[in-house]
């Protein structure tokens, strides 16, 4: 994908009020099932050496952690994607780059959202607002915490690097899902 393709799909994509938790991401167009809706910028790395710095406004944040304990600052419009129990979209990371691409078909004005443990391996336990049929009610931040039905049906959107850290979980879970 070259730069330019790149820069049309940030396009994709609106920041507006959102149903679910105060800001959100909308699309601006139909995307059909698996088409990319938006390139991650993973630029802003928090480390020691990086620390969040509140004279630029960056405690008002959102951090997502990746492979090997890298941590990142969420950029906006990213920053605004909501969690989900009923996921339209889902993160895959393709040439190292991350992309927000649709699980299923979406409409132009529906808020983009998806499940924030896809990935997740620790973190907070916190409550759900989403609304959908299918609420968990209260998160719980690591994805083999989720129900075993769940992490069976999310196994095909894990990342490569998730997958390598988690191995021999994940294997475990493949070794179900052939039952």
């Amino acid at each position: 994908m070259t730069m330019d393709e790149r820069g049309k799909i940030s396009k994709n994509v609106y920041v507006g009020e959102s149903k679910i938790h105060g800001t959100g991401v909308f699309a601006n167009r139909n995307f059909k099932r698996g088409e990319l809706i938006l390139e991650i910028d993973d630029t802003r790395v928090v480390d020691e050496e990086n620390p969040l710095d509140p004279e630029l406004g960056e405690f008002d944040y959102h951090c997502d952690y990746l492979e090997n304990g890298k941590t990142v600052l969420m950029r906006s419009p990213e920053r605004h994607i909501n969690s989900s129990c009923d996921p339209n979209v889902f993160v895959k990371t393709i040439d190292e780059v991350r992309f927000v691409v649709a699980l299923k078909n979406i409409k132009s004005d529906e808020e983009i959202a998806y499940d924030y443990i896809i990935d997740c391996h620790e973190g907070e336990v916190w409550e759900c607002s989403c609304g959908s049929d299918r609420c968990r009610k209260q998160i719980v931040s690591s994805f083999f915490e989720l129900p075993t039905k769940l992490q069976l049906e999310y196994l095909p959107l894990l990342n490569n690097w998730f997958i390598r850290e988690h191995l021999e979980k994940v294997e475990n879970l493949r070794n179900l899902s052939k039952k």
